[in-house]
């Protein structure tokens, strides 16, 4: 049953993403134009000439503004819209299109109920004895206050009914309008009646909403420590959003009258603020929802991400630091968390909890000093900057970020320094020799490996990658995406394989029943895509070279000993020296890197060309003796779609030693990617292994490894 219970929440979580989504450029729309067209603030800089009323510049910022608002104001037909997307597994766009007739449908059914009732006068004007704020206007039609509780309500409705109904089989004389054509036939038909139960019913539920966020409110500090706790916790189930979008929409989240309107959520009452001129200061009882999230995620977790690199062993903290600057910069510039998050989550939980509990206690810390800096998405730079600078510190009181959060950096720092030494935790630079561990810390280069296999214009390589460490094409049964996670529910969750999911560059997996879902960071949303387009014709990239296939049991494995020269003139070093993480910790498999001297690739033996890569940066070969080997010249080349590349061997063709494969030009290599390091890595060694017979200054023909 709780395994269920996740599987549903998580369809509703992931189903809530597509909304949410668009909220960042709503928020930039309306953080720009209303920011810009403050009188206070064109008067502060003498910008009156430039951004005053009637200026080109001063229009423009308007339009910008009131495109933003729009997006805010319409969040409950979005989410009506978003959810049913979300939750249909089959023939999206017909549940969409369904969701915004059955939308209407049910407000335009409550205010006949509350025209009947007397609610609402002939005029179309509300009756005076009716409660301030139970009635309100949506889209033009005057309605229940449902806030995005209304729009959650037909996405879910419509969703259910669609994936019931949208492969119907009507009598012959009425199959024109069965399949999908009867989703939006018995949509508007139900939400007749909802709209009728609606009126009976929302105004108890109203009423309950009203008294939670009461309570929510009273408990004052406690409160928001409380939620702030249960925020975080959530981030590992990726059920979050879930737990915060009611703080944030409706009334949960408390109430105020902005502008002579009731506003519902603490979101909401800040962009409706944000619009309005006559706001003195934000409100951080609105705010205590997301203001805490400045202080650790642009200061404190990048002061863990220090710590664990002063931790890490010598000989690995080049590699660590890579990685742990990349994701504490988009921590602080993105206020995307999980790629730092995870890279401990999995292999010291106990740092979790120290992030969980500092995290929680700084949304607790921004109520108390009343700041109150707005978000769309997360607490990054660029939200401090848009809603917390740009709006001043006597609306916002920014500045007290700055402070508290130096102090969060020092926190972090010390706290995750002293528990990886007491404990000996594995953080990233810390793990002994054991691929599992090692792979959990990548969670930052996977964008770059997946970027190189999709750009080389085989995504449904790593796309059948994906499917086999998910059971294979048949077990998938639907397959949606957040932020970093790719969400999954699969038949059988036996035959899920993580550790192929994790060589196809997941950061970590989390089953629960039926339910996966697998971390690879914020290009999830491509690989999703790649993944629905292979899953229409999974047998079209079967024995797809970069796809694991099962290894052979090592007592079937033929006894082999073949040496393999070098395939470029230049510096042969271990492949742990290579400039890249993917690389020089070995998750492709292992070999050795080449800094060349001269520009012409050639064959390091007797082989197959089994793969050409379109952008021309790398070359696939099978040996004689069935080794497997990639050669992949420079390092984030696949960016420079070929340029400086000429191939002279294509897919299928045999080879021999020494056998011309490509000119490069070094030259334009070096000045427009960050390295011309050439590596040679073997990807299906299975028990056998390297022998490294010459390291140095090499020549072509030089032997260099010997695989037995």
């Amino acid at each position: 049953m709780k395994d269920k219970v996740f599987g549903v929440l998580q369809r509703i979580g992931r189903s809530f993403m597509l909304p949410i989504a668009v909220l960042p450029v709503a928020g930039l729309l309306l953080g720009i134009g209303s920011s810009f067209t403050n009188e206070t603030m064109i008067a502060s800089y003498g910008l009156q000439s430039i951004l005053g009323d009637g200026t080109l510049l001063h229009g423009l910022l308007t339009v910008m503004s009131k495109a933003g608002s729009a997006i805010f104001d319409n969040l409950p037909l979005i989410f009506a819209g978003g959810v049913a997307i979300g939750m249909a597994k089959k023939e999206k766009e017909v549940a969409a299109l369904s969701a915004v007739i059955a939308f209407f449908v049910m407000h335009v059914s409550i205010n006949a109920m509350l025209t009947i009732d007397g609610q609402i006068l002939a005029d179309g004007s509300i009756a005076p004895d009716v409660l301030s704020g139970t009635i309100a206007s949506m889209c033009g039609i005057q309605t229940l206050q449902m806030g995005v509780f209304g729009g959650i309500i037909v996405g879910l409705g419509v969703a259910a009914l669609h994936n019931r109904f949208y492969k119907i089989e009507l009598p012959n004389a009425l199959s024109f309008f069965g399949g999908s054509r009867f989703v939006p036939i018995i949509s508007t038909i139900t939400f007749v009646f909802v709209g009728i139960l609606m009126f009976f019913v929302w105004p108890i539920v109203q009423n309950g909403i009203y008294a939670l966020g009461s309570l929510v409110t009273g408990t004052g500090y406690l409160g928001t420590l409380i939620f702030g706790i249960i925020k975080r916790a959530l981030i590992p189930f990726g059920l979050h959003h879930v737990f915060y979008l009611p703080f944030w929409q409706t009334a949960v989240g408390g109430t105020m009258e902005v502008g002579g309107q009731l506003i519902q959520g603490g979101q909401n009452i800040f962009f409706a603020q944000l619009a309005d001129p006559n706001t003195v200061h934000f409100s951080a009882d609105a705010t205590r929802y997301f203001s805490g999230e400045f202080i650790f995620m642009i200061f404190g977790l990048p002061g863990a991400a220090l710590a664990m690199y002063h931790c890490a062993k010598p000989e690995k903290k080049k590699v660590a630091g890579g990685l742990l600057l990349s994701a504490a910069l988009t921590s602080m510039f993105t206020g995307i968390t999980e790629p730092i998050e995870f890279s401990f989550l999995f292999v010291a939980p106990m740092l979790f909890v120290v992030q969980v509990i500092l995290a929680g206690a700084a949304y607790m810390i921004a109520h108390m000093l009343n700041i109150a800096v707005g978000l769309t998405f997360s607490g990054g730079f660029l939200d401090l900057l848009l809603f917390g600078i740009l709006q001043g510190n006597d609306k916002t009181s920014w500045l007290l970020i700055i402070p508290v959060g130096i102090v969060y950096f020092f926190l972090y720092y010390f706290i995750f320094r002293f528990l990886i030494k007491k404990f000996d935790l594995k953080t990233p630079g810390r793990e002994e020799d054991d691929e599992e561990t090692r792979l959990y810390t990548k969670a930052d280069v996977n964008a770059r490996k997946e970027a190189e296999k999709e750009a080389g214009a085989q995504p449904s390589a790593l796309s059948a990658m994906i499917a086999k460490g998910l059971g294979g094409a048949d077990n998938i049964a639907d397959v949606d995406c957040c932020a970093t996670r790719l969400r999954v529910t699969v038949k059988d969750a036996d035959k899920v394989e993580e550790s192929t999911l994790k060589q196809s560059g997941a950061a970590g997996v989390i089953k629960k029943g039926k339910g996966v879902q697998v971390i690879y960071g914020p290009r999830v949303s491509v690989i999703k895509s790649d993944l629905e387009e292979y899953l229409q014709d999974p047998k079209a990239v079967e024995g797809s070279a970069v796809v694991v296939e099962p290894e052979t049991k090592p007592e079937e494995k033929p006894e082999i000993s073949e040496v393999f020269t070098a395939p470029i003139q230049g510096e042969a070093k271990l492949i742990s020296e290579t400039p890249d993480a993917t690389f020089a910790q070995k998750m492709m498999g292992d070999g050795i890197v080449i800094f060349p001297q001269d520009g012409t690739l050639y064959a390091p033996c007797d082989a197959t060309v089994s793969f050409v890569f379109d952008t021309k940066h790398a070359i696939g070969l099978v040996s004689e003796e069935g080794v497997e080997m990639l050669i992949h010249v420079g390092i984030d080349t696949v960016q420079l779609g070929g340029q400086g590349f000429q191939v002279f061997v294509e897919n299928g063709q045999t080879v021999k030693k020494g056998a011309k494969l490509m000119e490069i030009d070094l030259q334009y290599i070096r000045e427009h990617a960050p390295s011309d390091a050439t590596v040679l890595v073997f990807t299906n060694l299975g028990d056998h292994h390297l022998e490294l017979l010459k390291l140095g200054e090499v020549k072509v023909g030089d032997e260099i490894i010997r695989v037995r």
